[in-house]
């Protein structure tokens, strides 16, 4: 018989143990499969709307009912000292018992619904009345488990008596059986902890600012909050993060460490960071995994995660413990995206989930912005409730587009007639919803057309959502998924209604949260109609993610004005501070060509001056350069001028759409020591502006052509008029500080180490204006201006004459 929960152990210093109530639940108890069907798209975020909802209704059936009870109990049992937490549906009393209310949405049909459909739900209630009744000497307790059958929105309850001491023995088993992998967290978080404490900085010296950076961080993470960190490049921005945040958790912070970045190839430099530490420290013990989205980490030829389809979803749950208790064992502790595959394929589960697993093992868990701040794919067995976290954002910068997006869905008319079309011939109930939302959007088409004028278009904007809209897209819903769990077969009538199901899902969880941030933009063009729940300003979102953690270090090249981001990222007590250049501003030309307008209306008419400067450009010094252009069109335009013009200088060319390989292909012109020079032409916020390590000779020299300011168009204007109303900035926040934020961090190409020396050209007359010279960085004050292509010219070939002299006397 396990030990009942007063027994203590004979071990002099039991284990401690912080556990939440799902989390040791599942572990034990959850059996079965991987199946998305009915833990699909955004199931969190609709069961916490249902959950609210059937606790209302709970409470007029019972005037007692309290929801989100939060329980937490310290018991000792096999020799460990746990202090469990987690909360309570509800709970309320009926017929004179107290009743334990565990509430659990699910797509699984109702047929399926039995009193024994998931062994982890009663453990869930059964641990949570066992700790209500040791606390308030109870001798007994009812179970409810309230299911809530979200197509068909009927609710199922089953309910289970247990006495105190019932309760007792099976909440001190499942403690007794979640010791040994108790004891191994406790263990390696003591080895750990007492290494990280110990860690030394694994380069002899410390990079001119880093020692100040690395300060700014640690006092950040030990002692909580929020810190903006501008960090020029060359600091050595990723080590000045991870190096004093691990050395808080050696100081007891609790952790785990979230690095989060905005694009993979930063991902790439956490772990080398990482990789470099355990390097000078060797067998230090320090587990970091890196999460890798799911479609490119799929073992699978096609992605389908149900059992019937995919070996590595069947029977999850029976194999998970034995290959992570390997990967746990791993020697490196690195377990990157080869190393998850590696062990799915030898236990034969899913390496995406496998993954995800093992982050609640971990140090340092690396992955996309995603994980913390969409709510469709965040960590949930992280951050329902608040923990002793630290997020690093790498290249913050992008935080405030990227989490508009998360928060902001689109649909378009052609997406349901198109579903339509492939059903085929003949009625059904699918057919008919699909109709229905159709024909909604054709009113709005005629919505469009009645108000389409001189500023917007075909465009209008609503600041109320479209409740018959949303209604009918919770009606297409039910006959949508079951016509997908009918037909399985991966053809392309299956991928167009599977898509389309997410996309309406995505769009229902944006209407939950639509309120004064957001506007719905219904545009009409030729026979297509698209709407959108745009988020305006995320602000409050972010500032709630953030409030999961300790503290959060946003750190980038670009993070000014600091005002601007600690509005946008919901953070305006953050501390912020900016670091200055640690290279000699006398190795950068920065010129400012400013007799040159690229405004729109001038475009046509300056491509023969910005050919002229690029040319200049070139000849001063052959080698390689970069060219940023506000868009596609405009880089055509002179790209075909400056190959008119200078027909002996190679030059090549960004295309709309590049894959993978064509970006490496690209870059791997800019090769050191060049034979020829070359002249790159690149879309300014585009891949080749940010996150792009040129360093040395691979490339001397950049040219950004106009001020990067967004494309004037009816969502830009919504967004500009909206910040005009609600900061009185709406020209900054809409145009200004989005643009210069591009040119700083493509300007930031050029200069990567202390050796490097190169040329940046400002090619337009608004950088010589105020209003953009106050948001250039310190290192850029030796800004200087050319009238005409010859004075550029000369200015840069005084520039390399000293580069050329040095070479000549050594």
């Amino acid at each position: 018989m396990p030990p009942t929960a007063d027994a203590r152990t004979t071990e002099q210093t039991p284990l401690a143990a912080a556990l939440s109530v799902r989390r040791l639940v599942e572990f034990l108890l959850r059996t079965g499969s991987i199946d998305s069907r009915f833990t699909g798209f955004d199931r969190a975020n609709e069961g916490a709307r249902l959950h609210r909802r059937l606790q209302k209704e709970a409470l007029r059936a019972h005037p007692d009912y309290r929801a989100e009870v939060a329980l937490k109990e310290t018991l000792t049992c096999a020799g460990v000292t746990y202090t469990l937490e987690g909360r309570a549906d509800g709970i309320f009393t009926a017929d004179g018992m107290t009743v334990i209310d565990e509430i659990k949405t699910t797509a699984a049909p109702l047929e399926q619904i039995s009193e024994d459909f998931a062994p982890e739900h009663w453990g869930q209630g059964q641990v949570y009345a066992a700790i209500w009744a040791r606390q308030n000497a109870l001798p007994a307790v009812r179970v409810q488990l309230t299911y809530f059958q979200v197509d068909e929105e009927q609710t199922v309850r089953f309910a289970r008596d247990y006495t105190a001491a019932e309760l007792d023995a099976i909440l001190t088993g499942l403690l007794a059986a979640y010791a040994p992998w108790a004891k191994r967290a406790a263990a390696w978080q003591e080895t750990s902890r007492a290494a990280l404490r110990a860690l030394a900085f694994p380069f002899e010296t410390f990079r001119p600012g880093q020692r100040a950076m690395i300060a700014q961080v640690y006092n950040t993470c030990t002692q909580g909050g929020q810190l903006l960190c501008q960090a020029p490049t060359g600091i050595g921005k990723t080590m000045s993060v991870l190096f004093p945040a691990l050395k808080a958790l050696g100081a007891g912070v609790g952790g785990p460490v979230f690095y989060l970045t905005a694009r993979g190839t930063t991902r790439a430099a956490a772990e080398d960071a990482l990789a470099r530490l355990r390097a000078a420290s060797p067998g230090l013990p320090l587990r970091s995994v890196t999460l890798t989205a799911k479609d490119k980490i799929c073992l699978c030829e096609t992605r389908e995660c149900t059992p019937e389809a995919c070996p590595y979803a069947n029977g999850y749950y029976a194999r998970c413990k034995d290959a992570l208790a390997a990967a746990l064992d791993d020697d490196t502790g690195a377990l990157g995206a080869e190393a998850l595959q590696r062990y799915a394929r030898q236990y034969t589960v899913c390496p995406f989930e496998l993954g995800l697993d093992l982050s609640l093992w971990s140090d340092v868990v690396i992955g996309d912005y995603n994980y913390l701040f969409d709510p469709v794919v965040r960590l949930q067995r992280f951050f329902e409730t608040r923990g002793d976290y630290l997020f690093l954002l790498d290249e913050a910068h992008n935080l405030p587009d990227r989490a508009r997006e998360m928060h902001t869905a689109a649909l378009a008319k052609s997406g349901f007639l198109a579903a339509r079309k492939r059903l085929g011939k003949g009625r059904s109930r699918l057919k008919t919803a699909l109709g229905r939302v159709n024909e909604h959007f054709v009113a709005w088409r005629r919505r469009c057309e009645e108000a389409a004028g001189e500023r917007f278009g075909k465009t209008v904007f609503s600041p109320q959502k479209d409740e018959t809209f949303d209604t009918l897209l919770r009606r297409l819903c039910e006959p949508l998924e079951a016509w997908l769990d009918e037909h399985r077969e991966p053809d392309e009538t299956h991928a167009a209604l599977l898509q389309l199901y997410f996309d309406v899902r995505a769009w229902l969880r944006v209407a939950d949260t639509f309120d004064e941030h957001f506007v719905l933009q219904l545009s009409a063009f030729g026979g297509e109609v698209k709407a959108t729940q745009l988020c305006l300003d995320p602000s409050a979102f972010l500032k709630a993610d953030f409030a999961l953690g300790r503290a959060a270090v946003l750190f980038s090249a670009t993070l000014g004005p600091a005002g601007y981001y600690k509005d946008l990222c919901g953070l305006p007590n953050a501390k912020a501070v900016a670091l200055r250049s640690p290279f000699d501003p006398a190795r950068l030309a920065l010129v400012c060509p400013r007799r040159i307008s690229t405004r729109y209306r001038d475009r046509a008419a300056s491509t023969g001056g910005v050919a002229a400067c690029l040319a200049a450009m070139v000849r001063a010094r052959p080698g390689n350069y970069l060219a940023f252009f506000p868009s596609y069109a405009y880089l055509q335009q002179v790209y075909e001028e400056f190959v008119r013009q200078n027909p002996d200088l190679p030059a090549c060319c960004q295309q709309a759409e590049m894959d993978e390989a064509a970006r490496a292909a690209f870059l791997a012109q800019f090769a050191p020591a060049p034979a020829a020079p070359l002249l790159g032409f690149a879309v300014l916020g585009g891949v080749f502006g940010e996150g792009v390590d040129l360093a040395g000779d691979r490339l001397i020299g950049a040219a950004i052509v106009g001020p990067g300011l967004p494309q004037v168009g009816p969502r830009q204007e919504q967004l500009r008029d909206y910040f005009e109303q609600t900061r009185g900035s709406g020209f900054d926040y809409a145009y200004r500080y989005p643009g210069m934020n591009k040119v700083l961090q493509a300007a930031g190409r050029v200069i990567r180490t202390p050796r490097d020396k190169g040329v940046v050209l400002l090619i337009d007359s608004r950088f010589a204006l105020p209003d953009y010279r106050r948001l250039m960085p310190p290192h850029w004050s030796g800004l200087t201006f050319a009238d005409t292509p010859a004075q550029l010219a000369a200015m840069l070939e005084d520039f390399w004459k000293e580069e050329n002299d040095a070479a000549a006397e050594d």
